[in-house]
């Protein structure tokens, strides 16, 4: 690092690297321009995850790389906007890496009437949570005032525009002006002083209008102490501040809205010739129902002439209806009666149909039936046993070695075994023969094989 970032190279060819010409450049504009405020507008505004954030400010002529670092650019990311106008202090320096001339910022808030822009939302919002824009709290104009007391200037078009609204269109109207500044530093107070002065005077609407121009110059109804005026006021104000596209605090406040100071003479001014007009139809209509109302008391009073009756006759009337009443309830308790008498008879017969004799015997005649039955299908069980056994049996005895040896066989045993073959004995030996009456002790003399058959 250099010393004396201004000390100059020697006469001899000293020669620098290019990362140390732009050391140099860097601590020299640093040094000189440690801390300078600059204005301009946001382009080129970049946001990475790093949190560091990168923009351009430039003016209708020039353009400058800013670096604004996490720290310090947290608690403004906010106002940072493509187009936004701001004010920044930074110190002006170089990127060495590529040499890029820069300013670092330190400081951003907006500038002109971005930061008008700013305060003008902060104190709406601040407003709104004390509940000074809340529709209960706002009051309805009055159909037919009488009185109306106007806060503007003593001076310009505004009054002279109101005036001849009320002069075109309710002319028996009073009119009472409160003057007082509406732009400039005395502005603010003075509204408010003339709010509370208008607010005294029994006026049936109060009128607080100003013409047209920039947010600086309608400044002085965006100011907290006018919207508190206006809340505290007891007389319904109607709001006419600017042309019908600016907003102010003001309106927000007041019980109604105008888009001109016109406009809210019209609100207030309702058109002579349509009163005329509305009083007309109304004296009609009142005309007609008392017509009406006359009709129908006339028709009541005939209709009740004809009710009217000589009391002997209501008499007559109660008898008969007395008559009615003893026949119809003679007749239902006839009918009552013989109700009951059949739902005697029904029940009588269930109970007998549930009498325990009845379903003894019921139960006897299911139980002889079913031994019947169980006598019969035991008979026809043994019948078919007894047949398949004597078949079975026909069957065995078919096969029976016993009946074989009936035909003649005998069987030859030695010992207990049963001799089929010559092979199985040998000779002098002993066997037994078994015939069909009994047995024979039989001893081998020899044994021949038998000779095949061709």
């Amino acid at each position: 690092m250099y010393s004396n970032p201004f000390q100059r190279l020697g006469l001899e060819r000293d020669i620098l690297s290019v990362s140390q010409l732009n050391q140099r450049a860097r601590h020299l504009l640093e040094d000189v321009f440690n801390a300078v405020w600059v204005s301009g507008e946001i382009s080129n505004l970049a946001m990475p995850a790093s949190g560091h954030v990168y923009f351009t400010l430039k003016d209708s002529k020039a353009q400058i790389r800013c670096a604004f670092f996490k720290q310090q650019a947290l608690p403004v990311r906010h106002l940072l906007k493509e187009g936004a106008a701001v004010r920044v202090m930074a110190k002006v320096s170089i990127y060495e890496g590529r040499g890029d001339y820069q300013l670092i910022v330190s400081t951003l808030e907006p500038a002109g009437e971005g930061a008008l822009q700013l305060a003008f939302e902060a104190l709406k919002k601040r407003l709104f949570e004390q509940g000074l824009f809340a529709n209960e709290n706002k009051q309805a104009l009055p159909r037919h005032a009488k009185r109306i007391g106007i806060v503007t200037s003593p001076t310009g078009a505004v009054i002279r525009d109101i005036i001849s609204v009320f002069k075109r269109r309710a002319p028996q109207v009073e009119l009472v002006l409160v003057p007082t500044a509406v732009q400039g530093k005395e502005a603010t107070q003075q509204i408010v002083t003339a709010l509370a002065l208008a607010d005294q005077q029994q006026f049936d609407a109060i009128i607080l209008a100003r013409g047209g121009g920039s947010l600086e110059d309608l400044w002085c109804f965006n100011e907290e102490a006018v919207a508190l005026a206006i809340a505290a006021c007891q007389t319904p104000i109607v709001s006419a501040i600017g042309h019908e596209t600016d907003i102010s605090i003001s309106d927000f406040v007041a019980d109604v809205r105008a888009p001109t100071p016109s406009a809210a003479a019209e609100l207030l001014a309702p058109d002579t010739s349509h009163l005329l007009q509305h009083l007309q139809q109304l004296q009609q209509r009142l005309s007609q129902q008392i017509h009406s109302y006359l009709q129908r008391q006339q028709l009541q009073l005939n209709l009740l002439r004809a009710r009217l009756r000589h009391p002997s006759e209501r008499i007559q009337q109660q008898q008969q209806r007395m008559d009615e009443l003893e026949w119809r309830l003679q007749r239902a308790f006839n009918q009552n009666l013989t109700a009951y008498k059949q739902q005697l008879r029904s029940l009588q017969q269930r109970l007998h149909m549930q009498h325990p004799q009845r379903l003894i015997t019921q139960q006897k005649t299911q139980l002889d039936t079913l031994q019947q039955r169980l006598t019969s299908v035991i008979q026809r069980q043994l019948n078919q046993g007894q047949q398949r056994l004597n078949y079975q049996m026909q069957a065995l005895h078919a096969i029976s070695p016993l009946n074989t040896l009936k035909r003649g066989y005998s069987i030859l045993r030695d010992q207990q075994q049963v001799v089929s073959s010559i092979e199985q004995v040998q000779k002098h030996r002993q066997l037994t023969a078994q015939v069909t009456d009994g047995y024979l002790e039989l001893k081998v003399l020899s044994t021949h094989k038998n000779t095949p058959l061709l």
